[in-house]
């Protein structure tokens, strides 16, 4: 909202899918139960479908994309096609911090994909997958980490600074 573009959450597509029982859904489901990433042509082909939506022309935000570099490869091909650049935002956090407020929103919202040994794997999926992307954009110049750690507005203060050190504002 701070930046009038759209939220692109892969994860909440995932499950948009599954929820309608949709072909996209069942496969994907298969893997979200155990922690897995969806494969990427799944994920690849949704996310360019979303960023091609008239409401991307000046900008998106996405979350959970890319997770592997693979992904990278594609999204670089997607940007280039939409003539948009690319800002990477990591933000860090204490692993048990993390487990435990996924527990907390999966009570909360009711997600049975959130369960410890499913979140556990998660973590060690992004460890051995998502984890080295951080060096390839930090390589590329395009990184910027940011504290996780604390309340939501003092970590979206964070956000938005470090946004803002890259030249991106809100409206």
């Amino acid at each position: 909202e701070r930046l009038s573009i759209p939220a692109i959450s892969t994860g909440d597509i995932f499950r948009a899918n599954v929820a309608g029982a949709t072909e996209l859904g069942t496969q994907a489901k298969a893997y979200m139960d155990k922690g897995e990433y969806v494969p990427d042509s799944i994920t690849n082909a949704m996310v360019a479908d979303r960023i091609a939506q008239a409401d991307c022309e000046n900008g998106f935000l996405l979350d959970g994309y890319p997770r592997t570099t693979a992904q990278v490869g594609e999204l670089d091909s997607m940007l280039k096609d939409s003539g948009l650049a690319l800002d990477v935002v990591e933000i860090t956090a204490d692993a048990e911090a993390v487990v435990a407020r996924l527990l907390k929103r999966a009570g909360e919202q009711g997600r049975a994909d959130d369960t410890e040994p499913v979140i556990r794997r998660r973590l060690e999926v992004y460890a051995e997958s998502t984890a080295p992307l951080a060096d390839l954009y930090a390589e590329r110049d395009l990184l910027v980490q940011v504290d996780g750690m604390g309340e939501i507005d003092v970590v979206t203060g964070r956000i938005m600074e470090a946004l803002a050190s890259r030249g991106i504002t809100g409206s």
